[in-house]
Parts: structure tokens; C-alpha cells; sequence
């Protein structure tokens, strides 16, 4: 079954203008860590999975050409919400890379710390503490 055995079932999927930039800037800024990047022979990124915690999202190239790819022409930014223990030390390395911070560490009436960002293409990441139990 997906989501079992260290496997999230759901991959939010980004493509990007200049996805080596965006793959550089969700690594160094917000943390995520590389788990694949595949390119093709133009340099361009096929298909890339970035990992943050037990979940990941998936990273390509606009313009690659295919079915995804032509689905997302004109798809507007995304929004993903990702989970981190440390919502400030987060949000300072993000700063630190020049990140556009839209809202700062801020505490909700929910019980969750949460920041939100812009990424150099326009998607918003927001990151916090809130983690709601999924039940089995």
C-alpha cells in the first residue's frame, strides 16, 4: 500500500522555468534534500524528487515536452504546506538565502508556529509545526 514503509502517497509536483535553480534554492534554503535529479541531454530536468522529513515533492523542467508538461502550460503557482520542528532556525536560513518571506513566524489559533514564503518562480511554501494524525 503507498504511504507504507517510509513511502508518502502523495507527491505534490512543481515544474519550473529553471528547475536547477529552484532544485538549488529548495535545498539550500528551505532544506529539502536531493533524492534523485534525472536530466536529459539538453540539461533540462526530467523529473526530480526532493525530500523534507518522511515526505517529498517532485521537480521538472517546463518545456520538456509530454503530456504533463503540456497538462501544466499554464498552470498558475502552487501552494505546499510542509511540517519542520524548528520554525524559526527554518525560516532564519531561509532569510539567509534571500528567500521572499511573506509571513514570519507567526502562532496560530490552531496550536501550529507557521511561516509562509515565495519561491523565485512564485509557488508559496508555508511551513509549521501543525501535523494532523491521518488515520489508518
Amino acid at each position: 500500500m503507498a504511504g507504507t514503509g517510509g513511502r508518502p502517497s502523495i507527491y505534490p509536483t512543481l515544474l519550473y522555468a529553471d528547475a536547477k535553480a529552484a532544485i538549488k534554492q529548495l535545498t539550500e534554503a528551505f532544506g529539502f534534500t536531493e533524492l534523485s535529479v534525472y536530466e536529459g541531454a539538453d540539461g533540462t530536468v526530467i523529473h526530480a524528487e526532493l525530500v523534507q522529513g518522511n515526505g517529498a515533492v517532485m521537480v521538472g523542467s517546463k518545456g520538456r515536452g509530454g503530456l504533463f508538461d503540456a497538462a501544466m502550460k499554464d498552470a498558475g503557482p502552487a501552494g505546499v504546506y510542509i511540517v519542520v520542528d524548528d520554525v524559526d532556525a527554518h525560516h532564519d536560513q531561509a532569510v539567509e538565502h534571500g528567500v521572499e518571506i511573506l509571513m514570519p513566524p507567526t502562532d496560530q489559533d490552531y496550536g501550529s508556529r507557521d511561516y509562509m514564503a515565495r519561491d523565485a518562480e512564485g509557488n508559496i511554501w508555508s511551513f509549521g509545526t501543525y501535523a494532523p494524525e491521518i488515520g489508518a
